[in-house]
């Protein structure tokens, strides 16, 4: 079988909208992981961008099961000796409402400049308010 190669001007993208107010995380992130890589479509190319665009909104007041509000860790490392550094879900999301999607859905997506590419395909707002009005996005319920 022959790969196909889409023309990347010729592909059609569409915009959607989900509202994670009260949604699961983890779910969340697989349903826009899956719509901004391109699987929903018919012509899926692993290798290619042309899937499409979705906007998030109510990040903030996204939801996690059992005690993962206490138990689930985010950590970074400042480059230094003992520099390990460790939040819990509560503290992240009280600091930056978007970081505990936008990582949960990165690290969904291909690593590399193609999966970085498609992580600016999500646009994840804390609040109702999204600047993607005149896209006209559909909205998803998951």
């Amino acid at each position: 079988m022959k790969t196909v190669f889409m023309n990347p001007a010729s592909v059609e993208r569409k915009w959607f909208l989900i509202d994670a107010e009260g949604k699961i995380l983890g779910r969340v992130a697989a349903r826009v992981a899956s719509i901004v890589r391109g699987k929903t479509k018919a012509n899926y190319a692993p290798h290619q961008e042309i899937g499409d665009y979705v906007v998030v909104v109510n990040a903030e007041k996204i939801a996690v099961s059992g005690r993962k509000a206490q138990q689930k860790m985010y950590y970074h490392h400042t480059g230094y000796p003992g520099g390990l550094k460790a939040r819990n879900f509560e503290k992240v999301i009280a600091r930056h409402p978007t970081q505990p999607l936008e990582n949960a859905i990165k690290g969904m997506l291909p690593k590399g400049p193609l999966g970085r590419k498609l992580a600016k395909n999500a646009k994840i707002y804390a609040g109702t308010a999204h600047p993607h009005a005149a896209q006209n996005p559909a909205a998803i319920d998951l």
